[in-house]
């Protein structure tokens, strides 16, 4: 299925850094261990929660909390083999084009939908009550009904060589959260594509 986007303007690393931040800072699986990185660079969580993109120290201060938890820029972890030059836009996608966007290729995400990757299969195999490794399945139906609830969420952070062909870098738990309420809304998203970008996005 293709992927086309309604491009809302140009976004840029420092707002990527900044918005993958925030989705993992709400986190239960990765929220804690970016607060103690926080606390031991004696950062507060507002950087996370109120970022200044104009700010050229918290810019960097950012880009360093990447780093040091998730290797980004330093090929390693989740960014080994991300291009180091991408281009960043703001876009909506419809509920199609979010049913064509592929989880990250990791064995989780494949077990939890099947094979497909795709977040529709996850969410019928949720509803199913199938589990991935036997992981529970509550935080995907609690962020579900957090969606019906009218809360609104960060924007998903995707990726690909161009935006016909999108995998989801940041964001799977909300991903999915709109898979099972049948992707009633257009989905805010930031979208980095680069030519060499089907070396991490496979």
């Amino acid at each position: 299925m293709l992927t086309v986007v309604r491009v809302l303007g140009m976004s840029s690393e420092d707002e990527m850094v900044a918005c993958f931040l925030s989705g993992e800072l709400s986190s239960r699986r990765f929220g804690q261990n970016l607060r103690s990185h926080l606390a031991a660079a004696g950062q507060t969580e507002q950087l996370l929660t109120h970022p200044d993109l104009s700010g050229t120290g918290a810019n960097f201060a950012r880009r360093a909390l990447l780093a040091a938890t998730r290797g980004y820029g330093e090929n390693r972890d989740l960014f080994e083999n991300f291009p180091t030059q991408v281009t960043w836009t703001r876009a909506l996608l419809s509920a199609d084009e979010a049913a064509g966007v592929r989880y990250l290729d990791y064995s989780y995400w494949v077990e939890l939908s099947g094979g497909s990757r795709r977040p529709s299969d996850a969410a019928a195999r949720i509803k199913a009550g199938l589990r991935a490794f036997d992981v529970p399945n509550e935080p995907f139906v609690d962020a579900a009904h957090a969606l019906i609830r009218g809360e609104r969420f960060p924007p998903l952070i995707l990726v690909g060589e161009s935006q016909d062909n999108l995998v989801c870098l940041e964001g799977h738990l909300r991903l999915t959260a709109h898979a099972l309420v049948g992707f009633e809304t257009d989905i805010e998203c930031l979208i980095g594509t680069a030519p060499t970008m089907g070396r991490w996005a496979q």
